[in-house]
């Protein structure tokens, strides 16, 4: 039942996404990329990493967000031969509504979790995310077709 509950999250957060990139006219792999760097600056081999991306292809794909004005490029602080690609100030202002009610409210309903239930859900929401962290590493190094 737990596991039925997880899987229709999961869907009901893909339609979000898929809405989501389609409102701001950006493609999913752009929204995958700017939800990356949310959480900080990432060099572009690191979002190419994350993303399962060539060079060429994570190139391409900064290009076109700095050229939508979502992301900048600044140059690293301590290695001369990378830069940090990161939300631009812009990125934040347009953030929808229907978004930023959306997370208002999944902080409001983990606000009302009491206490004594906290670090087991923690628990299983990283358990889970390891486990599909697992799942798409050795999707990674399966040869295709296999």
């Amino acid at each position: 039942m737990m596991t039925a509950h997880l899987q229709r999250f999961g869907l009901a957060r893909d339609q979000l996404r898929s809405a989501l990139a389609s409102g701001a006219g950006i493609s999913p792999a752009d929204l995958d990329a700017l939800e990356h760097l949310e959480a900080g600056p990432l060099t572009q081999r690191q979002l190419g990493d994350r993303l399962a991306l060539t060079s060429g292809a994570i190139t391409m794909l900064v290009d076109r967000l700095e050229r939508g004005g979502w992301v900048r490029r600044r140059p690293h602080p301590t290695d001369r031969r990378s830069v940090l690609v990161e939300l631009s100030p812009q990125a934040a202002e347009r953030t929808p509504a229907a978004l930023a009610a959306f997370h208002a409210r999944i902080i409001q309903i983990a606000a009302g979790v009491p206490e004594r239930h906290r670090e087991a859900i923690a628990s299983f929401l990283g358990e889970a995310a390891a486990a599909a962290a697992d799942a798409a590493a050795g999707l990674r190094r399966r040869p295709p077709g296999s």
